[in-house]
């Protein structure tokens, strides 16, 4: 089967960017001494300056639990502003070291792309936004509707999959940012806003009148978001993954930023004990202090700190935790165990 123009040019420039140098990548990292982080172009909640210039969001967090776990310090992070079109090219030429960035877990990402993704840190799926006033309560009803879509996304792909078939004609409105989106669909050049519904709550927090745009209840698709690295260096993809785990594991043990210190110095639950340096070597494992998840949660606090911080129920974002609890909770977040 013949490849892609588009996915033949990532594989050369990733076997490229593997070619500038034998270092490992947290060598790399650590003689730079900062970590260069791909990120969205500014999504509230998820990745974004704010009005000092200082980047927020949950997915900056994550960013700046990576630097805390190779640096030791979670403010040694370029933020890379990447469009959904140039993110994995970015990533594929070394341009940045990892990408954090609602960026879904798909066959092709993971095995024609030759990434590999980090684990999921946000369990999502489609949807769509319309204007109150259209009186719209459902996506079945969107037959004939004008649709803002961001080119080179699953959510492209999964937009046609429903509407051919629900027997349902659409007209897409190509966008390349988010920000570009909120607008034409904000000066009506689209009836529908399509995107994760993460994405969603998040641009309409950022509307003058959130209250005038409604979420329609149908999810269409499955889109695990997570960190994604290149293949080829499998330290550097462990680091990503178990940070990630270490942020969830620590959620559900109960180590938070508040409490992380006084832990680490030793308790009567194991794995405690394990992810926080004081038994055992994990952290030299990976080529990092034995310690590193202290500074981690020290510096961004646990899965569930970020969360309600960011995008919780109390933000503008306003989003439950949902498929995102913890397995305990009846959501699907679960890491596997520090042993």
């Amino acid at each position: 089967m013949k490849k892609s123009v588009f996915f033949g040019t990532l594989a050369v420039a990733a076997m490229a960017s593997g070619a500038v140098s034998a270092q490992s990548m947290l060598e790399q990292v650590q003689a730079r001494g900062e970590l260069l982080c791909g990120s969205n172009t500014g999504l509230v909640g998820f990745g974004a300056p704010d009005a000092n210039g200082e980047w927020q969001g949950f997915d900056v967090a994550m960013c700046r639990a990576v630097a805390a776990a190779v640096l030791g310090d979670p403010n040694a992070v370029e933020f890379i502003p990447l469009t959904t079109t140039t993110r994995f090219t970015a990533l594929a030429s070394g341009e940045v070291d990892v990408l954090i960035r609602n960026t879904t877990w798909t066959f092709s990402r993971d095995v024609d792309l030759a990434f590999e993704f980090g684990g999921i840190n946000y369990y999502d799926g489609q949807g769509f936004m319309v204007p109150r006033e259209l009186g719209v309560s459902s996506a079945m009803e969107l037959d004939g509707a004008t649709v803002c879509i961001q080119t080179g996304t699953t959510t492209e792909l999964n937009l046609a999959d429903f509407f051919s078939s629900n027997n349902m004609s659409y007209e897409p409105v190509p966008i390349e940012t988010n920000a570009e989106a909120q607008q034409q669909y904000l000066a009506g050049a689209c009836d529908v806003y399509t995107t994760d519904t993460s994405g969603l709550a998040a641009t309409r927090a950022s509307f003058e009148d959130p209250g005038a745009h409604v979420i329609l209840p149908e999810v269409v698709s499955k889109e695990p978001l997570g960190p994604v690295v290149r293949h080829g260096d499998n330290q550097w993809g462990d680091i990503v993954r178990w940070t990630l785990n270490g942020l969830i594991s620590a959620e559900e043990l109960g180590i938070t930023s508040a409490n992380v210190a006084e832990l680490a110095a030793g308790t009567d639950v194991p794995e405690i004990n394990r992810m926080l340096g004081s038994e055992g070597e994990l952290g030299a494992m990976l080529g990092l202090e034995n310690d590193w998840l202290v500074t981690v949660i020290s510096s961004v606090g646990n899965y569930g700190e970020i969360f309600a911080q960011n995008i919780g129920e109390d933000t503008p974002v306003g989003l439950a935790r949902g498929l995102n609890a913890q397995w305990t909770d009846g959501g699907l977040l679960y890491s596997p165990p520090f042993r």
